[in-house]
């Protein structure tokens, strides 16, 4: 068969030299606020005193109740600042709320001598004026280092020390937690002042300022705090941001219709290109096992998924039996979560392991070797520190619950020691990418494409380092920085590029492009990631202790993230039309032994643009994630984006990989599995969005506007009406999700991994 001709000009070398300047520009910029956030975090005062004096509570108690807030997993029951989980009530919220309607009953007892609900029309307006003229003062001292509480928030504090205890501790227990989960009583204390702290950031104005450390987050019209100017105006501002992008990236794809994985056609049938007469190495079949580990962890993440859905309409037992005893509502989903991230990141390694021979174009000694090591490593990894968490929620590690147990930063939940271990782990790793890869990076034919793979790769474990910036008693305006450092830039950013390079390599081998257009791919993917992606970070910073210039930055990055993702309906229609290529001499399709992994691609970019471009850029608009924060619609961008977005990447690697591993016989039969799994999963997504998490997360913003955050946030809210109602319809599309998506996936790959293969007919 002859090929079609290649275009053997090298690639302009502008395209790595845009990518560095992106790079550049970008991190600029991130640094630059990060080091803000160290200068304008809300100040831990060394001590709060009363009007006469009399300390409350000290900074080092304030310490102590975030080392109680983290170590028994709160973030994953409710939400600091709107972060966390969505069972339990947002913290600053809830006492924010307590401390308006302490602090009406105290001024209306001073001043009238009877309670706030007895008072006449004129008197509550007046009492309702004075609370707030009170409570939005700044009266922290720098020189004294100070920070001084009236009466009301004295009040306030003292009476929700008991209210929080009472919840934490008492015989009747919180929602999805134990009975007396907490049963330390200086532990409660603590806990209480850094819940008062806390507080006091979302209402004394900053120095100078007429909003607060938070931007006035959370809404409590009782005592004044409602969104600034600012959010107002980054929120019109990012739109004009977003209609410029769009518009100019149009243009550009108008003029160049070479760019995107359709631009260019492959030169060499599939079947004829090096995967038909690649053998495989010991090694590449070693790495099934890495496939068998997805499949194990995506069924217990997707089982978990059910059971924290299953929280959100019976609280107080699983159909009469008291789960949370057992398996509460923090542990649930911080395994839930912790899983998603393994599941994601061991298919995305094991692609790589899987591919680097194949582009080296050779095996080196010992491998296979390295590859079980890893394996081993990731094993250790994913046990200890589930396990680790079980035991530093229950209070079984002691001062080590940091270290080996639960660290309690949301996604980040796994000790530190396991997290020390998974950034060795993803080194070696590195190490077995770069001895495989080393051959085809010092030129060839496939030009720049490896040493892409090999610095993509670079990329996983160097920007997992932040994630040991910070320890239990950093600021958390600090830690939330750096814990979005991890999540925003290493799964949504570097992640998601090592997986554009993956799927590069992917087509390049299956004769779909040429290396060029790969190469051109990879850098331009990397140019529209990344220019709104590094500080589009920003959009999670809006209400955590960033100043305004941090929401102006974010609001107009993070709109320009949403122009690659509508270029994305065109990946998606790149992939329909890469599947149905058919061989110029011989007719036969090029790609038809990959279709379900170009489908689930083609599901990618269908996802991308709905759950991180419509749903995404629809709660990243400043006043948008002013109210909505913490809310079922950030559930709903969050599975749309994580589980339509990097689950699927994930799934299309494992696909690609089993069916290269396997013949055509022991393909035949698991591919009915990964056919019902694939449209499982796609059908059950979509319906958890159309049945429950929109239109749940449409009701509970209106309930915020209507009557508070605080409101929304509360289990009468949660437990009542139509929001309810939707919660408990959703089970229709978590069973499609899992019996027809996860276990089918999950079956197939386990029965291709250990079944043994047949010979194919002679």
């Amino acid at each position: 068969m002859s090929s079609a001709v290649t275009d053997t000009t090298p690639l302009s070398p502008r395209w790595r030299q845009a990518v560095i300047l992106v790079m550049i520009f970008g991190f600029s910029l991130l640094i630059w606020i990060t080091a803000k956030t160290y200068t304008g975090a809300p100040p831990i005062p060394a001590r709060v005193i009363g009007t006469s004096g009399q300390v409350l509570f000290t900074g080092e108690e304030i310490k102590d109740g975030q080392e109680v807030f983290l170590k028994y997993g709160l973030m994953e029951h409710g939400t600091l600042w709107g972060h966390g989980a969505y069972l339990g009530p947002d913290y600053t919220a809830e006492y924010l709320h307590r401390l308006a309607e302490i602090g009406r009953d105290t001024l209306a007892r001073a001043q009238y001598g009877r309670a706030f609900q007895d008072l006449s029309e004129g008197q509550a307006l007046e009492i309702g004026a004075l609370l707030k003229s009170q409570i939005k003062q700044n009266r922290y001292d720098p020189g004294t280092d100070a920070l001084q509480f009236t009466e009301v928030e004295a009040a306030s504090y003292r009476l929700q020390v008991e209210e929080w205890r009472t919840y934490f501790s008492g015989s009747k227990a919180a929602v999805g937690l134990p009975a007396k989960f907490i049963q330390d009583e200086r532990e409660l204390t603590h806990l209480t002042a850094y819940f008062a702290w806390a507080t006091w950031a979302t209402v004394a104005p900053r120095p100078g300022k007429d909003y607060s450390y938070t931007n006035n987050w959370p809404y409590e019209p009782l005592v004044g705090n409602g969104p600034t100017a600012s959010t107002y105006l980054w929120s019109a501002l990012s739109l004009i941001t977003l209609l410029g992008g769009l518009g100019l990236i149009l243009f550009i794809f108008g003029k160049f219709n070479y760019l995107g994985w359709g631009g260019a056609a492959g030169w060499k049938h599939a079947e004829e290109g090096r995967l038909h007469a690649w053998t495989l190495t010991p090694s590449q079949k070693a790495v099934a096992l890495f496939f068998a580990v997805v499949a194990v962890l995506f069924l217990g993440q997707a089982a978990l998924g059910g059971v924290l859905a299953h929280y959100r309409v019976e609280p107080d037992g699983f159909y009469g039996f008291d789960l949370a005893r057992i398996l509460p509502y923090n542990l649930a989903r911080t395994w839930h979560l912790q899983l998603a991230i393994f599941w994601i990141a061991t298919a995305w390694v094991g692609g790589g392991l899987f591919l680097a021979p194949l582009v080296g174009g050779s095996e080196p000694k010992g491998q296979r070797a390295g590859v079980l090591v890893l394996l081993g490593a990731l094993a250790i990894v994913v046990f200890g520190s589930l396990f680790g968490e079980f035991a530093g929620i229950n209070g079984y590690l002691g001062s080590l619950w940091f270290w080996l147990g639960h660290q309690g930063s949301e996604y980040l939940d796994l000790g530190r020691f396991w997290q020390l271990l998974l950034a060795v782990g993803l080194i070696f790793w590195l190490f077995l990418m770069f001895r495989a890869l080393r051959p085809a990076m010092k030129g060839g034919e496939q030009g720049e494409l490896p040493s892409l793979f090999f610095y993509a790769a670079i990329a996983i474990p160097l920007f997992y380092v932040p994630a040991l910036f910070y320890g239990p008693r950093t600021n958390f305006a600090v830690i939330d920085n750096w814990r979005f450092w991890i999540i925003h830039l290493w799964v949504e950013g570097f992640f998601e590029l090592f997986a554009t390079v993956l799927v590069a390599v992917m087509f390049y081998q299956l004769g779909l492009v040429t290396a060029k257009s790969a190469t051109r791919l990879v850098y331009l993917d990397a140019i529209l990631y990344l220019a709104g992606g590094i500080m589009g970070i920003g959009h999670h910073w809006y209400f955590t202790g960033q100043g305004t210039l941090n929401m102006g930055l974010a609001a107009s990055f993070s709109a320009l993230e949403v122009v690659p993702l509508t270029l994305l309906t065109l990946d998606a229609w790149d992939f329909i039309r890469l599947q149905d290529r058919n061989c110029d001499d011989c007719g036969r399709p090029l790609a038809a032994k990959q279709r379900w992994a170009i489908k689930f691609l083609i599901a990618v970019g269908v996802w991308n643009f709905v759950g991180a471009g419509v749903f995404g850029f629809l709660i990243n608009l400043p006043i948008v994630s002013y109210f909505e924060v913490g809310t079922t619609l950030t559930a709903n961008h969050g599975h749309a984006a994580m589980f339509g977005v990097f689950g699927m990447l994930a799934l299309a690697v494992l696909v690609f990989c089993l069916r290269e591993l396997k013949n055509d016989r022991a393909w035949d039969g698991a591919e009915k599995f990964i056919r019902t799994g694939f449209w499982g999963l796609n059908i059950g997504l979509g319906l958890m969005m159309v049945l429950d998490l929109f239109p749940g997360g449409v009701i509970q913003l209106w309930d915020v506007l209507s009557n508070g955050y605080w409101h929304a946030r509360r289990l009468t809210f949660l437990m009542g009406g139509t929001f309810h109602a939707l919660e408990w319809v959703r089970i229709v599309a978590d069973m499609v999700f899992l019996l027809a998506g996860a276990l089918p996936i999950a079956y197939g790959t386990l029965k291709l991994v250990f079944t043994p293969e047949p010979k194919d007919a002679v």
